[in-house]
């Protein structure tokens, strides 16, 4: 049997592509058969209904223990981002420079953690973009004063904002690798699904990039 896909003869998409983060939760939904199959369990005697009754119970559990994990790991993010913010404030004052970080910024990062489960992705996402644009500016500022370089305050706020930028990437992998896990198991029939519809739970959008940062990442560096 040929290969589905021929790298050496299939047509090849040479123009490229870009990819994007879809803003869009999909409600979880069960049919009429869901409810068919559970009667059934029912009627075939009180044990398969018992036993199923118990594995749904275990199936919220499993979904409430998840979305602590979330809520960890979207923590860490938080935490991250607003060190981030006090290291990149500390670095515009020490280059003198009037880089002015809306103070709104610290109060979306205080509203989107006791707000609901459905505004914080996006809110999340609006946080990171402003703390990057701002983390722009500082950088623009500190390379247009070359001699301020070698002043070691700034040199080692600039390595601190490097570090916290790495901590922060690996923390949205982790968060993103808990929306995989929740988005893919809400949908897992019959349990799972049958639960998540009950509860009414969706799709969890994953940590995106801003646009500004994917136009810096095409832009030429050298």
């Amino acid at each position: 049997m040929a290969n589905g896909l021929d790298e050496m003869n299939d047509e090849v998409l040479e123009e490229g592509r870009d990819v994007n983060v879809i803003n869009k939760r999909i409600p979880v939904t069960v049919g009429k058969g869901s409810l068919v199959f559970e009667i059934i369990l029912w009627v075939l005697g009180i044990l398969p209904g018992l036993i199923f009754l118990i594995m749904k119970v275990k199936a919220k559990n499993y979904f409430q223990q998840l979305e602590q994990k979330l809520q960890h790991h979207a923590s860490q993010i938080d935490n991250y981002m607003e060190q981030r913010v006090e290291v990149l404030q500390n670095c515009a004052r020490l280059l003198e420079k009037a880089v002015d970080l809306d103070k709104s910024t610290f109060t979306e990062i205080a509203r989107y953690r006791s707000g609901s489960a459905s505004e914080r992705d996006a809110q999340r996402n609006e946080v990171a973009g402003e703390i990057d644009s701002f983390a722009n500016n500082v950088k623009i500022a500190f390379e247009n004063y070359p001699d301020l370089q070698s002043h070691k305050e700034i040199a080692d706020a600039m390595k601190q904002n490097m570090y916290l930028q790495r901590e922060i990437t690996a923390a949205r992998e982790l968060y993103n690798d808990a929306i995989n896990t929740w988005n893919r198991d809400i949908f897992a029939w019959p349990t799972k699904q049958i639960v998540a519809a009950k509860n009414g739970y969706t799709t969890r959008i994953p940590f995106a990039t801003t646009f500004e940062i994917k136009k810096q990442a095409r832009g030429v560096f050298f």
